[in-house]
């Protein structure tokens, strides 16, 4: 037997990400008792500067909102009771296809052994029994969340470590859902043209798929609270828009891919920690 608690690892890219698709579990297992720590890869530069300035615009400083989205995800931790924050600070990529992609010391440029080897160092001194990141895919295609998927699971590897690793997703029919509530907030809403149509259609997985389903209903308010501490980016956080009772009827449930698993738990399970206690 052990004193050391047991611990939940989220690694996420931005400042923000921590609350959008971990918020409920971070809130949920910390007052449960579990130590929760957030591993934030990029520095957030690429989001909107103040007043809504946007990258490449002129006023737009990347080191100035770099130093307000800290503020602000330290906020966030806060609000969701995160044990332990963790920032590798790598200069944020930005959307696919933006110049930044290609920027020196941007995380989508850093070799994936490096940054590995850093979360790592991380792992081994937090000893974490549950790990989560993104899919292959970074959920949605954004670079620095496909490098944070990397880097996570190229981490493990250089570890000796056997945690049960989590990828994030959403069901497909929960995805209809927010299309739905979307329309309804934004009536003049244009439909999306086939292509974007066809991406959209494969953003998280057939229900079936789906391994792990943890309810948070509980915790949507603090989840809710997070999103908001992030406000210099207010105008692209959509869910913020719907008010904090719909929030919690649409945002309620969790859910995640089991790919990696020691303890032998059945699944579907209700728990990221099924089997370890």
């Amino acid at each position: 037997m052990t004193d050391r608690p047991l611990t939940l690892m989220a690694v996420h890219a931005h400042p923000d990400d921590e609350a959008t698709g971990t918020g409920g579990v971070l809130a949920r297992y910390a007052a449960e008792g579990i130590r929760t720590v957030l591993v934030t890869c990029t520095d957030g530069g690429c989001g909107d500067g103040p007043g809504g300035v946007k990258p490449g615009d002129p006023g737009h400083d990347p080191a100035a909102v770099a130093l307000m989205r800290r503020r602000e995800l330290e906020a966030s931790c806060d609000v969701l009771k995160v044990s332990e924050l963790e920032t590798l600070d790598y200069a944020d990529s930005g959307m696919t296809g933006w110049p930044s992609n290609d920027a020196p010391g941007s995380f989508w440029q850093t070799p994936v052994e490096e940054g590995a080897a850093r979360l790592a160092e991380l792992m081994r001194h937090y000893r974490p029994d549950v790990v989560v990141t993104y899919d292959e895919n970074g959920f949605y295609g954004h670079p620095d969340h496909i490098q944070a998927h990397r880097i996570t699971m190229a981490a493990l590897e250089m570890t000796a470590l056997t945690p049960k690793v989590y990828w994030t997703t959403v069901p497909r029919s929960g995805m209809q859902r927010v299309g739905e509530i979307m329309r309804e907030f934004h009536e003049d809403m244009p439909e999306p043209d086939p292509a974007e149509a066809a991406a959209m259609a494969e953003i998280g997985l057939p229900d079936d798929e789906i391994t792990t389903w943890v309810d948070t209903t509980a915790f949507s308010g603090q989840k809710f609270d997070a999103l908001a501490a992030h406000a210099s980016q207010g105008e692209n956080i959509f869910f913020l828009k719907m008010g904090k009772e719909r929030f919690g009827e649409l945002m309620g449930m969790e859910t995640f891919v089991r790919v990696q698993d020691a303890t032998g738990a059945a699944v579907p399970e209700n728990d990221l920690f099924a089997g370890l206690r």
